[in-house]
Parts: structure tokens; sequence; C-alpha cells
């Protein structure tokens, strides 16, 4: 197993706020949203996981609409907040 601390890689967790469930995880960096949710046992309905059905679509506050089960959490930020969606549909 590589020690990517070696090489100046450290592991860096960020809050992530689920809304309207008021539910807040710490997730890792390239972690999926979908992963982060499902762990922090709040629901996204999936459908292809790949991201083409769009039935996994949430808000990232400040950033717009992304589907959750290919959008991994992003570096340079301690906090962020996802807007589910209710779409009777799914």
């Amino acid at each position: 197993m590589v020690n990517l601390e070696s090489f100046g890689v450290f592991a860096v967790s960020i809050l992530v706020q689920f809304l309207p469930d008021d539910v807040t995880v710490e997730a890792q960096v390239g972690e999926s949203f979908l992963e982060v949710a499902q762990r922090a046992g709040v629901f996204i309905p999936t459908g292809c996981l790949l991201g083409t059905c769009h039935a996994c679509e949430v808000e990232l506050e400040g950033e717009g609409d992304i589907r959750a089960c290919i959008t991994s959490v992003p570096p340079g930020r301690s906090h962020l907040t996802i807007n589910l969606f209710s779409d009777p549909t799914w």
C-alpha cells in the first residue's frame, strides 16, 4: 500500500450538510455525494448510477444542480450544503 502522506497528499475531511433533513456528516475529498448521503442515512433516489437519468439530482449550494452519483466532494471548502429535491416521479 502506498503511503500518500509521504508524497505530501493528506486526506481532507469536509462537513456536508443535507437539507431539509439537517443531517451533517464528515466526508472525504473525492468521495461521491451519493456515498456520503448513504453513509449518513440520507435517501437520494437513483436510477442509472451513471448520471444520465438525473434521478439523483440535488442542489449543491453555491454551485447549482449536480448529480450525486457522479459528483465527488471537491477540495478547498470546509463545509458544503446539499439541498435535496422531492420529485414524486422517482
